[in-house]
């Protein structure tokens, strides 16, 4: 992989947002096709031996967190990034609309229900985040769907702020607890959306992936670019920051999400493991038992 800097797309509260400025497509990363395929296996067996490290550590997990618009590709990239992780180390949960249980509760309950054990890598394909970017760019949803207190509607700009507040406790909460936070959003230009829901429409093994919806809701493509903009700014923090990643050319985002990854787990107070010498004395004596049996 061409030597990058992973940092330039990384936002941790020092830095502000501005997602028109911010590039959706950049220079390869990789060489060719056979290059690409190359990093993506070598990152793969690094995140499953990092993994491991941490499962055998028990101490700490890993969430990580998935958002973009319709198209973007974060399916792939999930698929992609991951596929040679053990999948008994790793949690994957895709978020869909609230059932009618989830809209009993607050908007993080769901969520804190399918959180990463220790010792595993959380997944999550949409997320919390929702609950501050679709019902910001619809917000008859607060007022109509989500069953909330009609006081606590009638300020919507303070309630986001309450939102935005919970969610940084959430994830403040979760990283002294052992469970840090990498968030990715998949930064798609409007132009290559289209080709995609495009191509979705005409291949006939795509088109389950096709709604209606998602036509319409170009309509808010700008909407959505402020709704994530102003989220990312209020919610990216050191210990739980986000990464926007470019996100037109599908091959470059997966292999800069997996290089993000790998250099988070990294970060982690996790060594190989390695018995005592008492313990390691003690194993050896096994081996003669074993080959007698």
């Amino acid at each position: 992989m061409k030597n990058i800097n992973i940092d330039q797309f990384r936002y941790d509260g020092t830095n502000s947002l501005k997602l028109k400025k911010t590039p959706t497509k950049i220079d390869d990363v990789y060489e060719d096709d056979e290059h690409y395929e190359a990093i993506l296996r070598q990152q793969a067996a690094e995140i499953d031996k990092w993994q491991e490290r941490m499962y055998a550590n028990n101490r700490y997990g890993l969430l990580t967190v998935f958002q973009a618009l319709d198209a973007a590709g974060k399916d792939g990239t999930i698929q992609h990034v991951f596929t040679g992780t053990n999948p008994a180390g790793v949690r994957v949960y895709s978020f869909k609309r609230p059932t009618e249980q989830e809209l009993d509760h607050d908007f993080l309950w769901r969520s804190w229900r399918e959180l990463p054990e220790r010792g595993t890598i959380g997944i999550f394909n949409r997320s919390y985040y929702e609950e501050v970017l679709v019902v910001k760019v619809h917000p008859e949803i607060l007022t109509q769907s989500q069953r909330l207190p009609e006081k606590t509607t009638d300020d919507l700009d303070k309630l986001f702020k309450q939102r935005y507040r919970a969610i940084c406790e959430m994830e403040k909460f979760l990283y002294h607890n052992g469970f840090p936070t990498i968030k990715f959003y998949l930064h798609v230009s409007k132009e290559e959306q289209a080709e995609r829901l495009i191509e979705r429409i005409e291949d006939p093994e795509k088109n389950w992936k096709f709604e209606e919806g998602d036509v319409k809701e170009r309509d808010f493509f700008d909407d959505y670019q402020k709704a994530y903009e102003d989220c990312i700014n209020e919610t990216a923090t050191d210990h739980a920051p986000w990464y926007v990643i470019p996100a037109d050319d599908k091959k470059n985002m997966r292999l800069l999400v997996g290089q993000i990854v790998i250099s988070e787990l990294k970060k982690l107070p996790i060594t190989k493991p390695t018995p005592d010498e008492k313990r390691f004395k003690e194993l050896q004596k096994l081996i003669s038992v074993i080959r007698a049996q």
